[in-house]
């Protein structure tokens, strides 16, 4: 018994100091001999779950649950039900999920006020939130904060503080629902509560900055969530969605093939854990491969994105743009604004819809996309939102015919894009702002030839070896667009072939 009992404080030596690997490999060779009690038993599979071992996790679960009951422990047995919902929902099976919960609120139904009902009034509150329900959800926080309260259970309150937070950001006044979640954060940073818990809210962080394509913030973050998991041996679920964030912002800032491993890296290490978040790491492959040009690539990983339940717009118009049918495009992207209420996925389709509008020479369609963005922009106050707005609006200026109006907003998109050091849209802002200006304007320290940074970048491209198709979906732009731009640079260079334009290129050090 003496080995056992040290065998044991081994192992809530190592579960206590993160070291979760260590902790499972005690507390196995307990439970193989007989000498868990049912905490035990909780202990094991909660170090399963850090290593990623989501089935072994579910099967402890459902045995140290039925011990708990056993031992008339309603309320611990509550809680392996609420978690083992919780897993469930996250593997992508909601039916299941709900069948957990539903047993975890019968236990809890006139049972002393405890952190169980603490956790299921959090879940409901999210379940009403997603449905629409804002005042229902508000409601639950404002419950959630009081009973966190009572108990004096700090990880509750920090749940209550983040959810409040997030909804106020819903609301429009953004600045003061930072305040609530950076308050909510001080516990974690701290260190006042629970890995577990910890782990969620800081994904919760990172998950309204990038909603709000607070792309600084979003960055932030993301890095203290990566040193947060770098103090464990492992948090597979955790470390799998730094992955996938980590993966947006390699890609908003230009490295694609960085981005594209990063996500699947990530598909690899949830595809049993996390449903949703593969389902994002796949789209993310798509968006990589698109901008690469590898449409047909882009069009399998949509796919894969759209089978486990992610609707892969806007990337997916974009790419029927990329394949040269400006038409289909449009009609998709029209549908997908149609049915896309929230103003968050919205803003990101609506850019889309301005490019493709302006793609076709749409500029009512794309002027009215870019005004709903302008005031989604402003309600919001987020800088990815106004530069993605400032670049719609200098688009359609440009098409309509006024491109010295266009210079304001984009030279604001270009400053705002350095800042969030958002490559991409950069790049983007600086190819419009390069159309917008007079080529006579340009000063004798810009691209040699007289060509234009739009030209400069186009045949930069080119020279790599990409098609117009591929030129055209890298810069989201049509292949009318390039050609005409290309027919400018043989004009400007006296060369009539790609091949010569090209030589030209490596001659300049357009490429490396």
């Amino acid at each position: 018994m003496s080995e056992d009992a040290d065998r044991l404080g081994r192992a809530l030596a190592a579960r206590d100091r993160r070291d979760f690997a260590a902790a499972y490999d005690e507390l196995v060779v307990l439970r193989g001999s007989g000498s868990l009690d049912a905490e035990g038993l909780y202990a094991l599979g909660d170090a399963a779950w850090w290593l990623g071992l989501i089935r072994e996790t579910l099967e402890i679960c459902e045995e140290c649950h039925e011990r708990f009951l056993e031992e008339g422990r309603l309320d611990r047995a509550a809680m392996v039900a609420l978690e083992s919902g919780f897993h469930w929902m996250m593997r992508g099976e909601p039916e299941v999920g709900s069948g957990w919960l539903s047993r975890a609120r019968r236990l809890l139904d006139g049972q002393p006020p405890s952190i169980g009902h603490g956790f299921l009034l959090w879940m409901d509150a999210q379940v009403r939130f997603a449905s629409g329900d804002i005042e229902g959800a508000r409601s639950g926080a404002v419950a959630l904060e009081q009973l966190a309260a009572d108990l004096e259970e700090p990880a509750l309150a920090c749940f209550g503080l983040a959810l409040q937070g997030v909804m106020t950001i819903r609301g429009g006044d953004t600045a003061r629902g930072f305040e609530l979640l950076d308050e909510a954060m001080l516990p974690v940073l701290a260190g006042r509560i629970g890995p577990g818990e910890a782990g969620n809210l800081y994904c919760q962080m990172i998950s309204i900055c990038t909603d709000l394509a607070d792309v600084a913030r979003a960055r932030r973050w993301t890095e203290a969530t990566e040193r947060w998991c770098d103090l464990s041996s492992s948090a597979v679920m955790f470390e799998g969605i730094c992955r996938v964030h980590r993966a947006q912002l390699l890609r908003i800032q230009g490295d694609l093939d960085a981005a594209e491993e990063a996500a699947a890296a990530a598909c690899a290490e949830l595809a049993e854990l996390n449903v949703e978040a593969v389902a994002e790491a796949h789209y993310e492959i798509g968006e990589s491969r698109r901008l690469r040009g590898e449409l047909a690539g882009a069009r399998a990983a949509y796919d894969a994105a759209a089978s486990l339940g992610r609707v892969p717009q806007p990337g997916r118009s974009l790419l029927v743009l990329a394949e040269g049918r400006p038409d289909e495009a449009a009609a998709a992207i029209r549908g997908a604004v149609a049915e896309q209420g929230d103003p968050f996925p919205r803003a990101r389709l609506l850019a889309a819809q301005a490019t493709i509008a302006c793609a076709r020479g749409d500029y009512t369609t794309a002027d009215v996309a870019a005004s709903e963005l302008d005031a989604i922009a402003r309600t919001y106050g987020s800088p990815g939102f106004r530069a993605w707005a400032d670049i719609a609006r200098g688009a359609v200026l440009i098409g309509s015919g006024s491109p010295a109006d266009a210079v304001a907003p984009l030279r604001a998109a270009l400053a705002a894009c350095r800042a969030m050091g958002a490559t991409y849209d950069e790049n983007v802002a600086r190819g419009l702002l390069a159309d917008a200006i007079d080529p006579q304007a340009q000063t004798s320290a810009g691209p040699p030839g007289g060509l234009t940074a739009r030209e400069w970048e186009i045949l930069g491209a080119v020279a790599e070896g990409l098609s117009n198709r591929q030129v055209a979906a890298r810069l989201v732009i049509s292949e009318k667009t390039v050609a005409r731009h290309l027919a400018n640079v043989y004009a400007k260079l006296g060369v009539t072939s790609r091949t010569a334009a090209a030589a030209w290129a490596h001659q300049e050090g357009v490429v490396g």
